[in-house]
């Protein structure tokens, strides 16, 4: 008998306390793959599969606009991100960003991310040990900075990394990690609207067509340009993806580790089996445990239905651990992206569909960059694993190794 929305308890307290279990578990008893639920008060249709990401991506099915909740918003996106546009006014914000994520300016924030790397390495070694996921994250707001064109003091660049690190880890949770998302975000988007409108009083030179320059170039749709705070907002949604590619960086570590079988391969600079790991960890780890979207109408999805208004999720992590599109997908096994082509919509960890027309993040192709040349870096160098907690929750998210990866006795590689 199908039972209306409206009589369906509402899931929001278990979807934080599980997870991300929380989709995968209800969609197990699901032979098609959809789960009807309720989320934040909303009906909810969850979905899952390459055919559902393509559902979930068309914008006559679903919008973002007023879609995101104000706690992610006032933590991970900002409040007027492209994020939250729909329609023409997301297509012309995102002009702004695919340009700068071009593939030649992904190999100029690669050879800056990796420039600091090779200088932070030598100073690991002088260390009794480091949190590999923090020190990442400064490397990375180093070279993301001086490739944006951002002014950067040695000073200011680990607080700035905490602050960065703050907003992704505080934007899906209750309590302090929540608080510290929003503090640090404040204070961020305070400080680059200051920058801006030094910039274009001409206190403060942007070097031409940096990610700084663009970004204080850029009209809204109507053509007016962006008010300081809202620049300031996509300023901080170019370098804050880039920093987060520390967890990613932190579960290469991991996955180093516990499959130490798969370091000789990045070692020897083998670039197919370097974009296979990096695919195979973006799969395996959790990252986003699910998207969301408001239905513009109402919708029906594999016979079931959502009204107009109502939540359409996108479940990420059981997508990545489906037994139908991965056959093995509790094994971490890179040689699954060198046996077959694997179909764009089927791995999806910053979202699904054409990055240039719809909502996938158009920054994908820069997190592969990096990773792919700092796993390959991170295989080269020598150290151990002392004694710690490596343990991921996946009640936490968003998920890292509880220690956040702990390397000792750090020696650079031969030259």
């Amino acid at each position: 008998m199908d039972t209306p929305h409206r009589s369906l308890a509402d899931h929001t307290l278990p979807a934080l306390a599980e997870g991300y279990a929380w989709l995968p578990n209800r969609m197990r008893r699901s032979a098609d793959q959809v789960v009807r639920t309720r989320l934040m008060g909303r009906p909810a249709l969850a979905v899952r599969g390459p055919e559902a990401v393509r559902f979930f991506y068309d914008e006559r099915h679903v919008r973002r606009h007023d879609a995101l909740p104000g706690p992610v918003l006032s933590t991970l996106f900002g409040h007027g991100a492209v994020h939250t546009l729909d329609g023409d006014a997301h297509r012309v914000r995102k002009d702004l960003f695919l340009p700068l994520l071009g593939v030649e300016r992904i190999a100029g924030v690669v050879e800056h991310v990796t420039a600091a790397w090779d200088e932070a390495v030598p100073t690991w070694a002088g260390r009794s040990s480091v949190v590999l996921l923090d020190e990442a994250s400064v490397v990375l707001t180093r070279g993301v900075c001086r490739w944006a064109g951002i002014p950067l003091t040695d000073d200011d660049a680990e607080p700035l990394a905490r602050d960065l690190v703050a907003m992704v880890d505080g934007f899906a949770t209750l309590g302090p990690r929540h608080w510290r998302a929003r503090r640090a975000r404040a204070r961020q988007e305070a400080r680059l609207a200051r920058l801006v409108e030094d910039v274009r009083s001409g206190a403060v030179t942007a070097p031409a067509d940096s990610a700084l320059d663009q970004v204080c170039r850029h009209p809204h749709a109507t053509g007016e340009p962006l008010e300081p705070r809202t620049a300031a907002v996509e300023l901080l949604n170019v370098i804050r993806p880039t920093v987060a590619v520390c967890w990613f960086v932190a579960f290469a570590a991991h996955a180093l580790h516990r499959w130490p079988q798969n370091r000789e391969r990045l070692r020897g600079g083998d670039a197919a089996w370097a974009a296979a790991f990096t695919h195979e960890v973006r799969r395996f780890y959790p990252f986003a445990p699910f998207l969301g979207g408001r239905a513009v109408t109402d919708l029906t999805w594999q016979g079931e239905h959502v009204p107009a208004g109502g939540m359409v999720l996108l479940d990420v992590y059981g997508q990545h651990h489906d037994e139908k599109l991965w056959g093995d997908p509790y094994a971490f096994r890179p040689q699954r992206f060198l046996d077959r082509p694997v179909d764009r919509d089927e791995l999806i960890p910053q979202g699904g569909g054409d990055p240039r027309h719809g909502h996938r993040c158009p920054g994908e192709g820069m997190t592969i960059g990096l990773l792919e040349a700092l796993a390959t870096r991170l295989a080269r160098l020598e150290y151990t694993v002392p004694e710690q907690d490596l343990t991921i929750s996946l009640r936490r998210i968003p998920a890292r190794p509880r220690s956040g990866f702990v390397i000792a006795d750090v020696r650079p590689p031969a030259a």
